[in-house]
């Protein structure tokens, strides 16, 4: 165990251990213990092992690596059991490095892959039997499928009992508004929905995704607190009142993520333990928290169900 030496010259003993994780500031673990079967529902892994898409979007800084070992730090760090290995957009739509990682996590990890329509119905089957429970449609970096896409593949993936996780702008959905509740998959909407803070839960995209969770088989991701965020760290403030309303409104229909390892966050980038703590402040029930952070992604991505 580490140690420290106080203002008065004392050495005590540290209580917590301190871990360093690479694509994350900051050492201390949360303030807040995370329950037992935590799942973080959206990270990344990046390898040199796979090549990059042609002029990739979001490709990682510095050696381009977060590997599956990177991610194993985060998650003594933080208490995570579960996760959720969501493709790479540097990547396109080859999805080599995500069920990779896949097969090194075991049956810790399900994935969420980024296709096109050129797939084959025979390689999305092989992919769920690898651990896939969805597809990602990014709308913001423009990766994979368009928006063309989405109805013919929301048809394709939900005979496989797979969701589809959207990423796009929050003007995007309400052009949306009459598509996405006619879609047959369940829908994930990632990142708080991208509801800009400003005007925040007044925007008509956060009505839009409020119906859509009243009418069941609709989840939001409480993630990526600090991407729309004016307010910045360690608070995030101003988009944490956009997850605070969607939480408060239907916490059976909430997930966590981290996002590691942050990738567009190019100078500094966030503390994975403060990100962990804002939940608390989001969803002050500790029930709530655990249905949460346990729950209800057993629901969504098919784990094992606990007590």
């Amino acid at each position: 165990m580490n140690t420290y030496e106080n203002t008065s010259g004392q050495v005590k003993l540290a209580t917590q251990e301190t871990i360093r994780v690479k694509w994350s500031s900051g050492t201390e673990p949360p303030k807040h213990k995370a329950p037992v079967h935590t799942t973080d529902c959206h990270h990344h892994i990046f390898s040199s092992r796979f090549p990059l898409a042609k002029n990739p979007s979001m490709v990682l800084g510095g050696d381009g690596n977060a590997t599956v070992d990177d991610y194993c730090v985060l998650k003594r760090r933080i208490g995570i059991e579960r996760s959720v290995v969501v493709g790479a957009a540097a990547y396109g739509i080859d999805n080599r490095c995500l069920l990779d990682a896949l097969a090194r996590f075991g049956e810790s990890a399900r994935g969420i892959a980024l296709v096109d329509t050129s797939i084959s119905d025979a390689e999305l089957k092989h992919m769920s039997s690898l651990g896939v429970r969805g597809i990602r449609v990014n709308l913001v970096y423009l990766s994979g499928a368009t928006m063309e896409m989405i109805e013919p593949l929301a048809h394709r993936i939900n005979e496989l009992g797979w969701h589809l996780q959207l990423s796009m702008p929050a003007d995007v959905t309400v052009q949306l508004k009459d598509v996405l509740p006619k879609l047959p998959a369940p829908i994930v909407f990632d990142h708080i929905a991208r509801i800009p803070p400003d005007p925040g839960i007044s925007h008509p995209a956060f009505a839009v995704v409020r119906g859509l969770l009243d009418r069941g088989r609709t989840w939001v991701k409480l993630s990526g607190a600090y991407l729309l965020s004016k307010v910045g760290a360690p608070t995030y403030a101003d988009t944490g009142a956009v997850a605070r309303a969607f939480a408060q409104a239907a916490p059976e229909r909430m997930l966590w993520a981290s996002n590691w390892p942050h990738s567009t966050e190019k100078t500094e980038k966030p503390n994975d333990a403060t990100l962990f703590d804002l939940l608390a402040e989001w969803v002050p029930e500790e029930s709530a928290r655990r249905k949460i952070l346990v729950q209800n992604p057993e629901e969504v991505y098919g784990f094992s169900k606990t007590s």
